[in-house]
């Protein structure tokens, strides 16, 4: 195993111990890992899997992210392309100054820019991954679906040993028959859309990369072309995949619960009425979204205690643990 250190500048304020919960979402996440001082992640490249561990240095409001590569083959292109996916995976450019000033002045998104001060709106490394996450998880809880997940990168993504994998890549998932995954605890009608997908990207006939260039509309209009995409997983992709942050899944049914229950409106709400009550924090509802979810990870008890600290470095990394 070779190794590779490095250091990515971040935008302040900045915080990778909320920004990596609100990417993981769960404690049974094994793909995305969060051990209380490194984020975590095996990253498939084409000269073999490499796992990323990230650490912050400094302060929220002076952080630096450090950056350590372990693979058979790492080298200067390893490092350009993983410095890339994590500076889009963990928001670490977005300069969220404009979102602050908008909270400052509505009560209810000031307590939570307050008190998950450093968050950053992250996303998943392909749109590929991203469909499959929305894929697994519709009709089901969220830890069902994470846990079907788990399962899909144990048994088809590349390893670094155990419970190391990496998510597969869609070339990873064409060659399969749909009744191949169906062991892993997929149904059959999940199993054919993740499949079709990833058949799909790997023919071309689907290019995630020309989702970028077009507006909301066209862009979920190409999403619910596809097999298992209806317009809750295609919004999901527009923030999660696309790093849209005006887009509020309304269709989410636990995140318009949360809300209503968090704004204190009688019954759930509905679509249309979800898009109306985060109409007052656009063009940041999506990363409103991203703020409800730490919420409702902190009353579970699920994310850190307390403040983070100064330097990551006092804590105890997951080998030690």
């Amino acid at each position: 195993m070779r190794e590779r250190t490095f250091t990515i500048p971040v935008l302040a304020p900045f915080r990778l111990d909320l920004t990596a919960w609100a990417l993981r979402r769960r404690v049974d996440n094994a793909v995305d890992r969060w051990d209380g001082y490194a984020y975590r992640r095996v990253l498939a490249f084409d000269a073999g899997p490499v796992e990323v561990a990230a650490v912050q240095a400094g302060s929220p409001e002076r952080p630096e992210l450090e950056v350590t590569l372990a693979g058979r083959s790492v080298d200067e292109g390893t490092e350009r392309t993983a410095r890339a996916l994590l500076t889009a995976m963990l928001g670490l450019e977005i300069d969220l100054s404009a979102f602050y000033q908008l909270a400052a002045a509505d009560p209810f998104l000031a307590e939570l820019a307050s008190r998950f001060r450093g968050l950053k709106p992250p996303r998943l490394p392909s749109l590929f991954e991203c469909l499959v996450n929305a894929i697994a998880c519709q009709q089901l809880t969220l830890t069902v679906g994470i846990r079907l997940l788990n399962r899909l990168a144990a048994a088809h993504g590349t390893s670094l040993g155990a419970a190391r994998h990496a998510f597969p890549c869609s070339s990873d998932l064409a060659r399969l028959a749909p009744e191949e995954l169906l062991p892993l605890g997929f149904s059959h009608a999940k199993a054919r859309s993740i499949v079709l997908l990833a058949a799909a990207i790997s023919r071309d006939d689907f290019r995630p990369d020309e989702l970028e260039a077009l507006d909301d509309d066209a862009a979920l209009e190409r999403l619910l072309a596809l097999r298992g995409i209806g317009r809750w997983s295609g919004e999901y992709a527009l923030l999660r995949g696309l790093g849209r942050l005006h887009v509020f899944p309304g269709d989410d049914v636990g995140a318009r619960n949360n809300l209503a229950r968090r704004l204190g409106r009688p019954g759930p709400l509905d679509y249309s009425a979800v898009a109306e009550a985060v109409r007052p924090w656009q063009p940041f509802a999506g990363l409103v979204y991203f703020h409800l979810l730490l919420a409702n990870l902190e009353e579970r008890g699920l994310l850190d205690s307390g403040e983070a600290a100064p330097h990551a470095h006092s804590l105890v990394p997951e080998a030690h643990r």
